[in-house]
């Protein structure tokens, strides 16, 4: 289990939960459902660090906290 943020929203357009990794650019995936889409952006997330160490690219540590601003 990572420790990033994970955003979960409907898309009408794609007719599924979309999660996105906002620390992690590009870091997308999609479901049925809300556990689906976190299960699916838990795989991608794992293949986004693999992948970026690979190839030398920095990953970035996980802020492991939402800051919201007034």
């Amino acid at each position: 289990m990572h420790k990033y943020e994970v955003i979960i929203y409907w898309s009408n357009s794609d007719e599924a939960f979309i999660a996105e990794v906002p620390e992690l650019a590009g870091c997308v995936a999609h479901g049925d459902t809300k556990i689906d889409a976190l299960n699916n952006a838990e795989s991608a997330l794992g293949l986004w660090i693999d992948t970026a160490r690979e190839f030398g690219d920095p990953v970035p540590e996980p802020k492991g906290e939402r800051l919201m601003l007034a």
